[in-house]
């Protein structure tokens, strides 16, 4: 069985414009995994201030994509990057829809 390849440039599609509006740098949206990591911290953070649970999973996956962004091995890249869009899919879309409801948006 194999298993489809995700990329840096994937997470980004997927996560960079939520993740920017909750960090918000909605000019600033990520266009690298490295700022997509650091963005997906500051989302964390503000998730957890206003109380909206699963930003520990943002956290965490905040950190996978930063060892993503710095490992030179092709095989643990993916594996990080793999173990953040895993932590990410299924909560990410949802959390920010909640803090776009709090912040009247």
């Amino acid at each position: 069985m194999t298993t489809a390849t995700i990329t840096a440039d994937d997470l980004i599609r997927r996560y960079a414009a939520d993740t920017a509006y909750v960090a918000e740098k909605d000019k600033d949206q990520a266009t690298d995994i490295g700022t997509l990591a650091d963005q997906l911290g500051t989302a964390a953070r503000n998730f957890s201030l206003a109380g909206i649970d699963g930003h520990e999973d943002v956290r965490t996956a905040s950190a996978f994509l930063h060892e993503a962004h710095l490992s030179t091995d092709d095989n643990e890249r993916t594996v990080f990057l793999r173990k953040a869009d895993k932590l990410l899919a299924p909560v990410v879309q949802e959390m920010t829809q909640e803090f776009r409801g709090m912040v009247g948006d």
